[in-house]
């Protein structure tokens, strides 16, 4: 009988990792039984191990929850529009929020996510009824202490995107018994579970070492990221979601469904929910164990290494990977490899996470995180066997992630370190595996789950709300919101351009409503593509506004090409063509610091340029061009119908519908214990 959380028995010995960084032991006696395990220090650590080797398969971290179920936004799309947009046997369909209960990967996450939440039930509930927690020396109390920890904080982390994706669920804490009495259960109240989840990290803080210390890595659960996870649970908790049922003493949103509310708590709650999430990002920050890399692109370029950074530990957890056996970072999401190359081998899948256009035009020009975003080019291979760097050309709702990136995983970058360098010959041995492939290879880059610059934009969040852009507050780690805001935006500026963030920064107004604009702006600059942004979004309510904002800023800047190309002026935000140069006389590879993104610069021309392409202001409102017509009314349409623009409303069943549906299967085994909710169909 399918037990309704689909999680398994343990097996009498325990199960060997295959898709974990080499630290994890993967050895284990067949013959051990779950008594004996808590009983030793080293089998213990193995079933801890088995919760990370949990994280690492396609329904987890390496694909769905680490990359496809984190869209739709505003400013990321899931791969294929138009009539593919409607498709709910797919990813196309289903983030695009078609969502169909029949979609057989809404079942695979839900089981996948269960088991990993019962392994880590196991391991909490063996550590706690250890003799060796009596009769241990110190060190191995303090090891099994620090193993449930981490168990506690990977629990927590799933738990948290769970109810993100499903709303209520079911709340299980303890290891299912064998005769089931505790395999079928009912919803929990989503608040509830995060409260939860908030107390389990409040102890596990207290067992978790920070990084560094006893050469302990961010490829585990640290301290700093219990604390960080804490405080992301916290905004969670206090901020906009959609209900099954009207909440007393909470704040209905202006834009709310009639029967499913979207809601959030009411003032005093909500405060003092900021005041616990402030007392754990203080921590991380005035620990000194964790900060900005000084170079936004080496910071990307040490994860497509996956190369621990053990001087910034920018990072504060990386789920950890293993080349060619876990992690589609690099080829579900990242730069376009379009077929195999000669250059750099097997290529990617056409990259499942796209960006938009109205996003990349809205970086600063001199913002150093854009070109290391935002990816305009492909690799491909010509008819003499040669591979080419293209520019894409008008994809508005195509460009990819360049986060991640085969050049940096091949080492192609210059002798600082700061910037690609298409001189260089790939090396490495993501290369060498990727070269000698014949279908998908695993690229092994770890999942980041939460970056310093996230812990800064959420402080600055926080320092806002309770004490506006320039005040402090009780507990503060002594930056104020206006200055917490500063260090995420001034570090993607070069030297050179220092003053001209500094000046942007100052000038944000001295209002919360300004702060809080701005502070939605840079998490947008800063984390695009990392599977944040979709959630922020949604407990600040702003998913639907800001989806509908894109749209229209997308038809205001055609119209404004429009204008520009028929008065012959360059002064518009799309540039019908853009012009580049090559760094080879053969013309294989782009010089991307030679793209006119903003019209020719002043004192010259078209001919003082190697190639062409035409670019997003390429398109019309004509009513014919398929991305105004076509592709741009069927992204989210599932959230936002036809409209086009914030001052429409969607025509839609169900208002701000982002929650998935269970999957018709999970239902169909629980025994009558769970439902749909949200208008869907059992």
């Amino acid at each position: 009988m399918k037990k309704i959380l689909s999680i398994c028995a343990l097996a009498a010995g325990l199960v060997s990792l295959t898709s974990c960084s080499d630290f994890l032991d993967q050895q284990s006696p067949s013959e051990q039984n779950d008594e004996s395990v808590y009983q030793s220090i080293y089998y213990t650590g193995l079933r801890v191990n088995k919760i990370y080797g949990d994280l690492t398969y396609d329904e987890t971290y390496s694909q769905y929850m680490g990359i496809v179920w984190n869209t739709n936004s505003d400013i990321e799309l899931i791969d294929g529009l138009g009539s593919d947009a409607n498709n709910t046997g797919s990813e196309r369909g289903n983030m695009n929020y078609n969502q169909d209960p029949g979609w057989s990967k809404i079942a695979k996450l839900w089981d996948r996510a269960y088991s990993t939440i019962e392994d880590a039930n196991d391991v909490v509930s063996g550590i706690e009824n250890s003799p060796l927690l009596t009769s241990g020396s110190k060190s191995d109390i303090a090891t099994l202490r620090r193993y449930e920890g981490e168990a506690l904080t990977l629990r927590a982390m799933v738990y948290l995107d769970m109810v993100r994706y499903f709303g209520d669920i079911p709340l299980k804490l303890e290891t299912s018994k064998s005769d089931l009495s505790n395999a079928y259960l009912t919803k929990t109240d989503r608040d509830s579970i995060l409260d939860k989840m908030m107390d389990d990290l409040d102890k596990a803080i207290e067992y978790l070492p920070w990084a560094g210390q006893n050469s302990y890595t961010t490829e585990h659960a640290t301290k700093g990221y219990a604390h960080a996870l804490l405080a992301q649970i916290a905004l969670t908790r206090a901020g906009y979601a959609i209900r099954e049922q009207a909440k007393d003493g909470y704040e209905t949103a202006a834009y709310s469904d009639a029967t499913y509310p979207t809601q959030r708590p009411g003032a005093a709650e909500r405060k003092a929910l900021y005041e616990r999430a402030l007392k754990h990002l203080s921590a991380v920050i005035e620990s000194g164990q964790h900060s900005l890399n000084p170079s936004f692109f080496n910071e990307w370029y040490l994860v497509n290494q996956r190369t621990l950074d053990t001087q910034y530990r920018e990072n504060l957890f990386e789920v950890p990977m293993g080349l060619s056996t876990g992690s589609e970072f690099g080829y579900t999401i990242g730069v376009r490899m379009n077929g195999v190359t000669s250059l750099f081998g097997y290529g990617n899948s056409s990259g499942k996470v796209k960006l938009t256009a109205p996003f990349f035009y809205s970086y600063d020009k001199n913002d150093q995180r854009r070109d290391v975003t935002c990816s305009n080019i492909q690799f491909k291979e010509n008819d003499n066997k040669s591979t080419d760097m293209q520019m894409l050309g008008n994809t508005p709702f195509g460009i990819y992630v360049g986060k991640w990136d085969p050049r940096m995983e091949s080492g192609m970058v210059n002798d600082k370190k700061t910037a690609i360098d298409m001189t260089k010959a790939p090396s490495g041995d993501w290369y060498t595996a990727n070269k000698a492939a014949s279908a998908k290879q695993l690229t092994g880059i770890n999942c980041v789950k939460m970056r310093y610059s996230q812990v800064l934009l959420m402080y600055a969040e926080v320092m806002n709300e309770l004490a506006g852009p320039d005040g402090h507050y009780t507990g503060d780690a002594g930056l104020t919101a206006r200055q917490a805001l500063a260090l995420v935006h001034n570090r993607a500026f070069s030297s050179t351009n220092k003053s001209e963030a500094e000046t942007y920064i100052n000038n944000i107004g001295s209002s919360k409503e300004a702060m809080f604009n701005a502070i939605v702006n840079e998490e947008g600059w800063e984390l695009a593509g990392e599977g944040v942004r979709k959630w922020d979004l949604i407990r600040w309510n702003l998913l639907t506004e800001k989806t509908l904002e894109m749209k229209q800023t997308y038809i205001n800047y055609v119209k404004e090409a429009e204008e520009a190309q028929t008065n012959k002026t360059t002064s518009a935000h799309f540039q019908k063509t853009v012009y580049f140069n090559y760094i080879d006389k053969d013309h294989h590879f782009i010089d991307e610091s030679s793209i006119t993104w903003y019209g020719l610069p002043e004192g010259k021309t078209a001919a003082d340029y190697a190639g062409s392409v035409t670019s997003f202001g390429g398109s019309k409102c004509d009513g014919t061009d398929k991305h105004v017509y076509t592709e741009l009314p069927s992204i989210s349409n599932g959230l936002v119908g036809n409209a086009q623009s914030p001052s429409e409303t969607p025509n839609v069943t169900v208002k701000n519908r982002y929650i998935m549906p269970i999957a018709s299967t999970t239902i169909s085994a629980s025994n009558g214990h769970l439902h749909n909710s949200y208008g869907y169909k059992d």
